[in-house]
This record gives structure tokens, sequence and C-alpha cells, in this order.
């Protein structure tokens, strides 16, 4: 399993939010830039890189900041927020993101998924993120009618690569992942999940390495790498050995 940095991106600054509220958020460094390099220093494998402007506005609003990280990384990254055409996949993979994650469009608009895997095989992660089991879009802003499950199963036979789910109830509260939840999304997906959302420390991570059989590949971490109740090189050697 992967343990994966998260570089959260707004107004410039890497930030996280609590619960995804963009009037709740902690600035952790004005440079997301060297944030990112320093988790790439760290031994990283993937580096996961949001832009949270692009993800309430619908449109790329840190593009140049990450497509510096990207270039200046010496490890996998990727991409997603505000992710809502062909033109904005072509631009990031062009710059070197080895996938990108579609999120609002992936619910409001399928067929568009459907051509993004075919002009891009290999390369589309949907995220799917989940309040109380229902998908939620718009930077979490709006909660639809849909079940995140059921959105997993439309989603799998379109050819994408795999998944990021969240379960925003847990997101910033390093309370500990739902791990029913992430267990129930992955049996439903069939890809590989990355799980995102609540982990605060090592024990969080023990506990998703016991959900791998059931499709669990990575873990994005934020807070708790940011707020320091959990070390990355401790919870990636925890990772190694359960692998090994």
């Amino acid at each position: 399993m992967k343990i994966i940095p998260a570089v959260d991106i707004k107004g410039g600054k890497c930030v996280r939010l609590i619960q995804g509220q963009a009037d709740r958020e902690t600035v952790y460094s004005d440079d997301p830039v060297a944030m990112a390099a320093h988790w790439d220093e760290e031994g990283a494998q993937l580096i996961h890189v949001v832009d949270l402007d692009g993800a309430f506005e619908g449109k790329p609003g840190n593009a140049e900041a990450i497509k510096t990280i990207i270039y200046n990384s010496s490890v996998d990254v990727q991409v997603g927020g505000g992710i809502r055409s062909l033109e904005t996949i072509e631009t990031y993979l062009n710059a070197g993101a080895c996938r990108v994650i579609l999120g609002t469009v992936a619910q409001k608009d399928p067929r568009f998924v459907e051509e993004a895997c075919k002009r891009f095989p290999g390369k589309i992660l949907v995220g799917i993120d989940a309040r109380d089991g229902y998908v939620a879009v718009k930077g979490w802003v709006e909660v639809s009618s849909q079940k995140a499950t059921d959105l997993a199963g439309v989603m799998s036979s379109l050819g994408v690569a795999g998944f990021i789910f969240t379960d925003i109830g847990r997101d910033g509260m390093l309370q500990g992942p739902n791990l029913e939840s992430v267990r129930n999304f992955a049996l439903a997906a069939k890809l590989p999940v990355i799980a995102s959302g609540g982990v605060g420390k090592i024990e969080d991570i023990s506990n998703l390495l016991a959900l791998e059989p059931y499709g669990v590949h990575g873990v994005i971490v934020g807070k708790a790498l940011y707020d320091k109740t959990l070390n990355y090189r401790e919870a990636a050697k925890l990772a190694q050995s359960h692998a090994g």
C-alpha cells in the first residue's frame, strides 16, 4: 500500500480544510512547490496534488504552481481539482502528471469520463467523495441523491484506472477513517481504491492495511502529516513491511 502525502493548494498556498469547508482552512505553507519537494525528499512514491480553487470554481486556479510541482518532482504526481475538460487533462499529462482525477464531472457527465478514458487510457482516476454514503460534488458543497457505491459501479464500466474514495465526515478530523465505508466502497468498485479522510495516527494505517485484500491500494494523508500526529517515514515503513 502506498502512503500518499497530499498537497492541497488554495490561493497559491498549501492548506488543509476541515471536512472540505472553505472557511475552515489552515495554511501550512506559502510555498506548495517547496512542500511537495519536502515529501519527495521524505521518500514518497506518489504525491497527491489538489487545486482547491479549481474544485470550488470548476476551472483550474493553480495550474502553474501544479505544473511547477510536477516539473520539479522526482516521483509520480497525481492531480485533481476542477478538471472538467479534455484540454485540462491533456495539459497536466503533458506536463508529466502520472494520472488526473475527475470528481464532480464524473457524477454530472459519465460520457465525458468515458471519452477521457478512451483518449488517455490508464491515466484517469475518479474521485468519489461521500457524505453519509451519498456522493458530494462541487468541492463538497452539494450532496447528490446518488450512492457512492452506485456511482463506483457505473464508473468501473467506463475504463477508469481506479478510484479515490473520501469520507467527508472524517476528512481533516484525525479521528480515523470510516473503515466500513471504505471496505464497502472497495467491494463495489472492483478496481484499485485509494482511501482518503480521517487518518490521524499510525494505528489508522495498520487498520487500512487490513483492507488491502479488498482492493485498497493506497491512502492519502494530509492533516496528520502537517500536524505531525503521523510520521511519514514510519507510516511508509509499516506499509512496506506489510507488503514484504
